[in-house]
């Protein structure tokens, strides 16, 4: 059983059906704070070693992009192993800090539907269908697992972003 001790997040109790309400439901939430938040609130670091507001959405926006293309590829391959997405490298080789949060909040939306829309497709032997995925650790996982893992990445990272505009 995975579980997110400081959301409360257990895995299990997301069931298949929902993840796609889910993705999508956390879509105009970051939207929100994107565009009714100040720029310079979004980029600040008000936690040292902790990524700004605006560098959270953007790591969201980038794990949907990536789930949604994992999908087409655990559907097409037996037990890929997929590539690390390299998220901390992204934060500089992308400029997170510099991006415009209005752009990042209908990209995400954007990604966020894409990846409700191909979870939503799948069939019951498609959700069954594994990966070797390499986070947190190296092990065998399953759709079910990967779109379970994207909805908590999207629920804690929101948390994330209200913590670092003082709004949690």
């Amino acid at each position: 059983m995975d579980r997110c001790t400081e959301w409360a997040f257990d895995y299990d109790d997301l069931p298949v059906e929902e993840v796609s309400a889910a993705l999508r439901s956390f879509a105009p939430e970051y939207r929100d704070r994107l565009v009714d938040t100040a720029v310079t609130q979004l980029r600040a670091h008000p936690f040292a070693g902790v990524w700004s507001a605006l560098e959270y959405a953007c790591h969201v926006r980038d794990v949907f992009e990536v789930q949604r293309q994992r999908v087409d590829q655990i559907l097409t391959e037996d037990c890929p192993t997929l590539t690390p997405m390299g998220r901390d490298e992204r934060v500089t080789r992308n400029h997170y800090n510099e991006q415009d949060p209005p752009v990042v909040a209908g990209e995400l939306i954007d990604a966020a539907n894409e990846l409700a829309d191909a979870y939503a497709r799948l069939t019951a032997e498609e959700w069954e269908r594994t990966a070797i995925y390499n986070y947190p650790t190296v092990q065998e996982r399953s759709l079910v697992w990967i779109a379970r893992n994207a909805t908590h990445e999207a629920c804690h990272h929101l948390m994330d972003i209200d913590r670092q505009l003082g709004e949690e």
